[in-house]
C-alpha cells in the first residue's frame, strides 16, 4: 500500500499496489477528474511531482507528446510503484456518491437482442451499489485493460450486474466477451460515471441514444419510472441506429409499468434504403436532427442525457450549445 499526496491539499490517500491512481483516489472519496476511465479521454491527466509509477498503457491516445514531456500522466493508467506527490484540480463534481469497489463475477446469462447488441448478466460475489446512468470496467480473461461498459438495469444495490453491449469488428474487448461461455468469471469494477440519473431534477427528461448507446439510456428510464421524487415526469427516449435490424429498446421500455402513462419512443434510421417503407414509428436521418424536429424550441426545458458514438455525441454538444441549453442540464461520459 503507497500514499499519494495531492500537492497542496493536504489529503493523502491511500493506493494498493495493483489500482490506478485515479480509482484510489475515487475509492477514498476525493474528487479526481476523469470520464472514459479506460486512457481515451485525457481528463485524468496529473503531473508526476515526486515518486515512481508505472504506465499501464504507454500508447494511451488521451496522453500527448507534450504531455509526457512536461512529466504528465493519466490517472487511470497509472501504478504507483513507490509514495507519490502529484498535482491536479480536484472538483466536488467528480466525487464520487458510490464508492467504486470490485468484485469477482459469474456470467449466468448471454442474451441476444440485434445481430450484433447482447445482454449480459452476471453474478457478483459482492454487492455493488450505483445509480441509474452509471458504468462499471470489466477485466476479462487474457485481455489487457478493462473495459467500460454501462449498466442497463436501474439504479440501486445488487448482486446482480446486467449490460448491454455491441460487439465492435475487431474489437479485442467485445471478441473476448461475446465468447465467455455461463460459468468463466471477470472482474467487475465500479460504479463510475457522471450522467447517472438526478432524482431531483424538475424537468421533464429526455434520453438520446445510439448503438451500445442503449444500454445508460434504459438503465436511466427504468431509473426514472419507477422513482418516486420524479413523480410525473415525462421520459422522451430517441434512439438512433443505421438500419431498421439495429433497433432495440422499445419493447424494452414498453414492460416498465409506468411507461404506457409517461413514455414516449422515437427510433430514427440514419440509413434506411431509399423508397423502402420505414417501419411503424420510425424516422428516417440523424438523432440530433430528429431531436431538433421534436423538441428544438424547447430543449431548455429538458435535463438531457445521451450516450453513443462520437460522433453522435459531437453532434449532440453542438445542437445543445447553439440552442443554449444550460450544460448543467446535461449529462454524459465521454467513450471513444
Amino acid at each position: 500500500m503507497y500514499s499519494i499526496d495531492i500537492d497542496g491539499a493536504n489529503t493523502p490517500f491511500p493506493c494498493a499496489e495493483n489500482d490506478t491512481v485515479l480509482r484510489a483516489g475515487l475509492r477514498a472519496g476525493l474528487g479526481l477528474p476523469y470520464e472514459c476511465n479506460v486512457g481515451s479521454c485525457g481528463n485524468c491527466k496529473f503531473e508526476l511531482l515526486d515518486g515512481t509509477v508505472d504506465n499501464l498503457w504507454p500508447q494511451a491516445p488521451g496522453l500527448s507528446d507534450k504531455d509526457r514531456q512536461k512529466n504528465r500522466w493519466l490517472g487511470c493508467q497509472s501504478r504507483a510503484r513507490s509514495d507519490l506527490r502529484i498535482k491536479l484540480r480536484t472538483s466536488e463534481h467528480y466525487r464520487a456518491i458510490h464508492s467504486p469497489t470490485v468484485t469477482a463475477a459469474v456470467l449466468t446469462r448471454h442474451t441476444a437482442l440485434t445481430h450484433d447488441i447482447s445482454e449480459f448478466v452476471f453474478d457478483c460475489e459482492r454487492t455493488m451499489a450505483f445509480s441509474s446512468g452509471q458504468y462499471a470496467l470489466i477485466q476479462l480473461p487474457g485481455v489487457q485493460g478493462p473495459r467500460a461498459y454501462s449498466m442497463s438495469q436501474k439504479g440501486g444495490a445488487s448482486t446482480t450486474m446486467e449490460f448491454q453491449v455491441r460487439r465492435v469488428p475487431e474489437g479485442v474487448g467485445s471478441d473476448v466477451l461475446f465468447g465467455l461461455k455461463t460459468g468463466e468469471r471477470v472482474h467487475i469494477d465500479g460504479p463510475y460515471g457522471m450522467a447517472y440519473l438526478r432524482e431531483d431534477a424538475e424537468r421533464d427528461i429526455l434520453l438520446v441514444g445510439g448503438g451500445s448507446g442503449l444500454a445508460p439510456m434504459l438503465s436511466l428510464a427504468r431509473g426514472a419510472l419507477s422513482t418516486p421524487q420524479l413523480g410525473s415526469r415525462q421520459v422522451h427516449f430517441l434512439y438512433g441506429a443505421r438500419q431498421q435490424r439495429d433497433l432495440c429498446g422499445q419493447d424494452l421500455l414498453a414492460q416498465l409499468p409506468e411507461w404506457s402513462k409517461r413514455g414516449h419512443y422515437t427510433a430514427v434510421l440514419s440509413n434506411h434504403p431509399e423508397g423502402e417503407a420505414l417501419p411503424e414509428g420510425c424516422q428516417s436521418g440523424f438523432v440530433h436532427d430528429a431531436l431538433l424536429a421534436r423538441h428544438g424550441p424547447h430543449l431548455s426545458n429538458f435535463e438531457i442525457y445521451f450516450a453513443g458514438p462520437p460522433l453522435m455525441a459531437q453532434a449532440m454538444i453542438k445542437v445543445l450549445v447553439s440552442h443554449k441549453v444550460p450544460m448543467t442540464q446535461v449529462h454524459f461520459d465521454q467513450f471513444y
